[in-house]
């Protein structure tokens, strides 16, 4: 009787409802995560052989990534565009999510925000070959530039390039950018931005002191909404990077689907896995020693 009651108190309980309500996702996140992870992290271990795997461990695909010329170099642009990316994409997104946010009447946010959202409405891969028509030799933008007179002769630096990379990649990730940011900025109580000009702070001041250390939650998750997903894309890449563009994701589909090299394509994919953690732990702590600071 007494184990029965407390097995009767303990599923009524919060926590056994909690785990009840998060089990089925748990699970789901498991077998579909978790577990390609675990085998991703196993097979970068393993041997490779002639279309087979060798199940003899080594850390020689490690040493092979990290001592390749051409990895190392993939590496740092997949690092540097998508460094850019995000500085481009965050700091065009805070002003129009401030606009929004403190200078459009309540009734009128909710069309802003529909606006906002309407790249979504088309799958991603059109949106990239839309950009390519745009950056193309005798695309959009270089005939109507053409058109003007501002140019003589087509742009050939704004396509299968790095550049074509960062302007599509800051195109298609600005939603997810703006939208965090607009959510930090709508819970700022406007009564403090009140109390500092009412102290005899300027406009400029107040936003520094107030607005943007209150906002900074928003700037972080809108920093790591772009930069991890950034830095392994493949498709915009593949489509307008051209052979200069290249970035690690490109690689990868490259030693496991050209080469059949499985465990060095695994051992690049953890390499570029650890990498991300590390910068993205590294900004999380930076952020917050300055909000310490600031406080």
């Amino acid at each position: 009787m007494a184990t029965r009651g407390m097995l009767h108190r303990l599923g009524r309980s919060e926590a056994a409802n909690g785990y009840a309500l998060v089990s089925p996702p748990a699970i789901y996140a498991v077998l579909l995560l978790a577990a390609p992870l675990g085998l991703l992290f196993l097979y970068s271990f393993l041997t490779d052989g002639y279309l087979t795997i060798i199940w003899e461990f080594t850390l020689q695909n490690y040493r092979d990534a990290w001592s390749d010329p051409l990895v190392r170099t993939v590496m740092l642009r997949s690092l540097a565009v998508s460094m850019m990316v995000t500085a481009a994409t965050v700091l065009l997104a805070f002003p129009v999510a401030y606009f929004v946010s403190f200078h459009v009447r309540p009734e009128r946010k909710s069309l802003w925000l529909f606006l906002i959202t309407i790249p979504f409405w088309t799958s991603y891969l059109i949106r990239v070959f839309l950009w390519k028509v745009i950056l193309g030799y005798n695309g959009v933008l270089n005939s109507g530039l053409m058109g003007l007179g501002i140019i003589d002769e087509p742009l050939t630096f704004i396509l299968y390039n790095v550049n074509a990379v960062v302007i599509t990649l800051a195109h298609a990730y600005a939603p997810f950018a703006i939208l965090p940011i607009f959510v930090a900025l709508e819970k700022i109580d406007r009564s403090l931005l009140e109390a500092g000009q009412d102290l005899g702070e300027s406009g400029l001041m107040t936003f520094w002191r107030v607005t943007l250390p209150l906002a900074m939650p928003g700037v972080v998750a809108a920093v790591l909404i772009v930069f991890i997903p950034t830095i392994g894309d493949y498709v915009t890449p593949q489509l307008v990077g051209g052979p200069e563009g290249r970035m690690v994701a490109n690689i990868i589909h490259l030693q496991y689907l050209r080469l059949d090299n499985y465990p060095a394509g695994s051992a690049i994919a953890v390499s570029a896995m650890l990498m991300v953690t590390a910068i993205s732990m590294g900004f999380l702590l930076l952020n917050r020693r300055f909000l310490r600071v600031r406080r």
